[in-house]
C-alpha cells in the first residue's frame, strides 16, 4: 500500500513538472517572438545599425535556454 502512495505522488509530481515545462515553453516562445518583432520593427524604422541586432542576440539566448531543460530531462 505504501508503494501505491509513492507511485501516485510520483505521478502527481511528474504532472506538475510537465505543466511547469509547458508554461516555460510558452513564455519562452512568446519572448522569442516579441524580440524578433522588435528587431523587424527596428530594422524597418531605423535601418540595420549596431543596436538593431541586440534583440536577436537576446532571442538567441532565450533559444539556448529553451534547449537546456529538454536535454537534462532525458538523462
Amino acid at each position: 500500500m505504501k508503494q501505491e502512495q509513492q507511485t501516485a505522488s510520483t505521478e502527481e509530481e511528474l504532472i506538475q513538472k510537465q505543466k511547469k515545462l509547458k508554461s516555460e515553453r510558452i513564455t519562452t516562445a512568446f519572448m522569442i517572438g516579441l524580440l524578433i518583432g522588435i528587431f523587424i520593427y527596428s530594422a524597418i524604422t531605423n535601418g540595420l545599425k549596431f543596436f538593431t541586432f541586440f534583440p536577436l542576440i537576446l532571442a538567441y539566448f532565450f533559444f539556448l535556454k529553451r534547449k537546456k531543460p529538454n536535454s537534462e530531462n532525458k538523462t
